[in-house]
C-alpha cells in the first residue's frame, strides 16, 4: 500500500506563497506519477498539476499556469507543489495522489491519496 503525506498548507494573503510537499512511501517517484488535485467547498475536486514517473508534467488549469509549478526529488520521495502569487480562489483542500507511470488529470484514475492539506488565500 502506497502512503501519501501531505504538508505546507496554510493561511496566506493574497499575492502570496506556499509551498506543498507530498511525501510517498514505498515506491519512488520514478514508477508513479503524482498528481496535486484541489477541492473546494461546494465543488468537484480538480486536477490542478502533475509529474509522471519520467518527470513529464501536465497542468490541468488555465488559471495555474505561469503561478503554479510542480517539482520532484526522486531521493527524497518527495513532490512538492509551489504555489505564488496566490488568490482566494485558489482556497481548496490540496491532494496529492498517485498512479502508475502516466499523469492523469482525473482524480477517478488515480489509486492512492493523501489526506489533503488546506490552504485558504484570505485577507
Amino acid at each position: 500500500q502506497l502512503q501519501l503525506v501531505e504538508s505546507g498548507g496554510g493561511l496566506v494573503q493574497p499575492g502570496g506563497s506556499l509551498r506543498l510537499s507530498c511525501v510517498t512511501s514505498r515506491y519512488t517517484l520514478d514508477r508513479v506519477a503524482i498528481g496535486w488535485f484541489r477541492q473546494a467547498p461546494g465543488k468537484e475536486r480538480e486536477g490542478v498539476l502533475c509529474i509522471s514517473s519520467s518527470g513529464v508534467r501536465a497542468n490541468y488549469v488555465d488559471s495555474v499556469k505561469g503561478r503554479f509549478a510542480i517539482s520532484k526529488d526522486n531521493a527524497k520521495n518527495t513532490v512538492y507543489l509551489q504555489m505564488n502569487s496566490l488568490k482566494p480562489e485558489d482556497t481548496a483542500v490540496y491532494y496529492c495522489a498517485a498512479r502508475d507511470a502516466y499523469c492523469s488529470g482525473t482524480y477517478q484514475r488515480y489509486d492512492y491519496w493523501g489526506q489533503g492539506t488546506q490552504v485558504t488565500v484570505s485577507s
